[in-house]
């Protein structure tokens, strides 16, 4: 197994220091080393190794434990018997995908997730929390909806404007429509009277036939109610579909 050339010791000889602990949120880096890529397969075995190399390991895990005792660092017999910050591998595509999960462990039956990382062909990200994607989501569709609003807002004010213009001339035409020609008036009733006295006289009418009697045209008097008239049929409510007959 090849593994992570350790560090050499200061000049003094004392241990050298160790690396700064990788921060909770380092979405917005990515590692990727060529030259270890070209020298070594990426696989099962040796994916833990190039995390290692990365800014987003913990040298306080118990993984690095088992490094320096010369055990693969993802030996669950091991790992397991352990508590403590541990990666563990989750999912595996080789050689594009590999997804390794950081977790506290508390007992060989109980662990809590923190972190996940993937690589993904050779480049190793972090992967965002649930929380970050969903307000991420809400945010971007919150931003089309706003802009689909004043999007629409804008066009309707431009209608509204346009309307407004179209209807002021109209408006302001309609009174010179209603003006009334006495000129032209008098020529019409001129004409009309004219015809009028050349036309014959209109003949009598003809007698009621026997027994006939012709109806009063005495108006009523105060104390007579007039007769009640019958509303008019409604086509709708009257004359609808659940008013009709069923055969």
């Amino acid at each position: 197994m090849a593994t992570t050339p350790m560090m050499p010791p200061n000049a003094d000889g004392s241990a050298p220091a160790a690396p700064p602990l990788p921060g909770t949120d380092m979405t917005s880096i990515c590692f990727r080393d060529q030259l270890w890529l070209n020298t070594y397969p990426l696989d099962r075995n040796l994916v833990f190794d190039y995390f290692a190399l990365s800014p987003f390991y913990d040298w306080t895990c118990n993984n690095e434990q088992l490094r320096a005792r010369a055990i693969h660092p993802l030996d669950f017999s091991h790992i397991s018997k352990m508590t403590g910050v541990e990666y563990t591998l989750s999912e595996v595509m080789e050689p594009h995908l590999f997804v390794i999960r950081k977790q506290k462990r508390d007992s060989p039956e109980k662990v809590t997730p923190m972190l996940t990382y993937y690589i993904l062909d050779g480049s190793i990200y972090q992967a965002p929390q649930l929380c970050n994607v969903f307000a991420s989501r809400l945010g971007r569709a919150l931003y089309h909806i706003s802009k689909a609003f004043g999007t629409a807002s804008s066009k309707l004010e431009k209608i509204g404007y346009v309307d407004s213009e179209n209807d002021s001339p109209a408006s302001e035409a309609k009174p010179a429509k209603e003006a009334i020609d006495f000129k032209e008036l008098k020529r019409v009733d001129h004409i009309l009277a004219s015809l009028q006295r050349k036309l014959p006289p209109v003949p009598a009418p003809p007698p009621f036939p026997e027994g006939y009697a012709p109806p009063s045209t005495s108006e009523p008097s105060e104390n007579q109610q007039p007769e009640a008239q019958p509303p008019p049929i409604d086509p709708i409510i009257d004359q609808g579909p659940s008013k009709r007959m069923k055969v």
